[in-house]
């Protein structure tokens, strides 16, 4: 059984998602998320297992990255997209400028594990 549960995490409500979760493969499934996010008042951050992301939103040039990641910041909601990406990283140099510059927002940020998560939710809180 899949559970995505809310933990406070450095103070912060956070959707932590099951990694073995259903595939984000649409817009669809993202407001899925957020709307299962929105049932439990306070959550602040969603963070996402990259595992649980599809293939697609690691090639920017599908766009799908950039369409998911502004659904959360229009209902205003943090997303963390947690775990490796390296292979990822290291594929496309487009995809290194999106996690920079999206690491430098107070949006979206890729980490690579909770505790990762943690440390960047308390320097966002001081």
């Amino acid at each position: 059984m899949v559970t995505d549960v809310v933990q406070e995490r450095a103070g912060v409500p956070v959707l932590v998602c099951d990694p073995d979760g259903p595939l984000i493969a649409t817009m669809d499934d993202a407001l899925d998320l957020i709307g299962s996010s929105w049932t439990d008042q306070g959550v602040e951050v969603v963070a996402v297992p990259a595992d649980r992301l599809d293939e697609r939103f690691f090639s920017p040039g599908t766009r799908f990255a950039g369409e998911l990641m502004q659904k959360f910041v229009n209902y205003r909601l943090k997303l963390a997209v947690v775990g490796d990406i390296s292979s990822y990283l290291a594929a496309s140099s487009a995809l290194r400028g999106l996690v920079r510059e999206s690491n430098r927002s107070a949006h979206v940020w890729f980490v690579t594990d909770l505790d990762a998560l943690d440390a960047r939710l308390a320097v966002q809180a001081s």
